[in-house]
């Protein structure tokens, strides 16, 4: 879980993030603040991962915070003035989002914030107590989607097409960005376009993989950067 802090001076605005935030599972909201000092109240007291803070707050702006403090957490600025965004990026900011925030960039900049923390801490997606599923936005809502019900996806532009048993869904991201949020113990990178589920490989002939779609073999091509993970995949299981 992401454990975040909100800060902002505009209740509107905090309600917002508040909304976001609740539809994203991997994201959990400590404390809302109105103000510079209350967030400091709350780091000293809690465990923080994320902050997500404006700029044009009183007395103590969000710049200005963020430079006090030692060994501030990832952060986020949400402003409605574009003009601060190299100041933020100059202070390491993981994102910088201007408002109005939509909930599609609002998940662009939580994907990067939680794949920054898995380089941090390692990745530990293969660990028993990790989730079995994910929420995807998709036709403008949030889509559970269990691991073992995928066989792969494919990436097509800046859409990801996730193929289900008899069904699919479709969301607007990049392959890097999912491939970030995927469990090792189900899903291989296998070429620039196709992440495949290894528990769902039928067989493995020369440069493609197999897959069974719909009672058919769904043949998805290896690139040469990834055969050699996949083939060691397939030795490690093979009698």
């Amino acid at each position: 879980m992401i454990k975040t802090i909100i800060v902002d001076d505009e209740p509107l605005a905090l309600d917002v993030l508040e909304t976001y935030i609740n539809q994203l599972p991997q994201v959990e909201l400590v404390a809302r603040c109105e103000n510079a000092v209350e967030a400091n109240e709350v780091l000293r007291q809690h465990d923080v991962d994320l902050i997500l803070l404006d700029i044009q707050m009183p007395q103590i702006t969000g710049l200005q915070f963020i430079k006090s403090l030692a060994r501030p957490p990832a952060f986020i600025f949400t402003t409605a003035y574009p003009d601060y965004a190299v100041d933020g990026f100059e202070l390491n900011a993981t994102d910088y989002l201007v408002k109005p925030i939509s909930l599609d960039r609002f998940m662009q900049a939580i994907n990067k914030v939680e794949a920054n923390l898995v380089r941090e801490h390692g990745n530990d997606n293969s660990g028993d107590d990790q989730e079995d599923f994910m929420f995807v936005k998709a036709d403008k809502k949030l889509v559970k989607v269990n691991f073992e019900d995928v066989l792969y996806i494919e990436g097509l532009k800046d859409y990801v097409i996730i193929r289900l048993e008899g069904s699919r869904v479709i969301t607007l991201q990049t392959m890097k960005s999912l491939e970030q949020r995927l469990p090792e113990r189900y899903f291989r990178r296998v070429h620039r376009s196709y992440i495949i589920n290894i528990q769902r490989i039928e067989a493995l002939q020369g440069n493609t993989v197999e897959i069974m779609e719909k009672g058919r073999i769904k043949t998805i091509p290896i690139g040469k950067n990834y055969r050699d993970e996949i083939l060691e995949i397939v030795n490690e299981n093979r009698l």
